[in-house]
């Protein structure tokens, strides 16, 4: 039988990514606030801040643009940008992407299956035209970017989203395109409390 203790003690020893990551010790105060903040809201410090500490002032800039995107104002409600997170990582085999932003899906809908069922596969999840149409445009973007015309627009247009909530879904799609390849570049690994949240 496995002690509750002997998961914290792996996820300690755990290596979370193939470059070098700053110690506590070693961080800017400002980066050091972010991860007692997030250690204070969550439980723990995301890997993904951790990794990306190593480069200090692109981990600000980057985290700046993310929070806007991700959260920031738009139409677009912060589960529907969730939903084009794990469609583009799904189509990228994004490992951290897909455990972290899987779980805040689950969370932010109240609903582990269909939270998981969308992070799977979202083309089997039931949803309806308008969210399809989201992220079929998400999926394009990811898999096919040359091909993208004026008519993926109008269905979009059609389905009911407005011009700046398409801009949003492109810019949506495009940070999660960066966010995947730079994840699975330096091996990021997602922390194991992930898969606990939302179930």
């Amino acid at each position: 039988m496995t002690s509750t203790a002997e998961p914290a003690r792996v996820a300690e020893t755990e290596r979370i990514g193939w470059l070098p990551v700053p110690d506590m010790s070693e961080l800017d105060d400002d980066i050091r606030a972010l991860f007692d903040k997030a250690q204070a809201r969550l439980g723990f410090v995301p890997n993904v801040f951790r990794v990306y500490a190593f480069r200090p002032e692109h981990f600000r800039r980057w985290r700046a643009h993310f929070t806007e995107v991700t959260v920031g104002e738009s139409e677009l409600t912060p589960a529907e940008r969730e939903m084009i997170s794990v469609a583009v990582s799904a189509e990228n085999h994004c490992l951290y992407c897909l455990t972290s932003h899987g779980a805040t899906l689950r969370q932010l809908l109240g609903d582990e299956v269909q939270g998981d069922r969308i992070t799977l596969d979202y083309r089997r999840a039931g949803l309806d035209e308008r969210h399809t149409a989201m992220l079929d445009y998400a999926v394009k973007i990811t898999k096919s970017p040359v091909e993208c015309s004026e008519a993926d627009i109008e269905r979009l247009r059609a389905a009911g989203f407005s011009d700046q909530a398409i801009f949003d879904i492109a810019e949506t799609a495009a940070m999660f395109n960066f966010t995947n390849r730079l994840a699975s570049a330096t091996g990021m690994l997602p922390n194991r409390e992930y898969h606990h949240l939302g179930r």
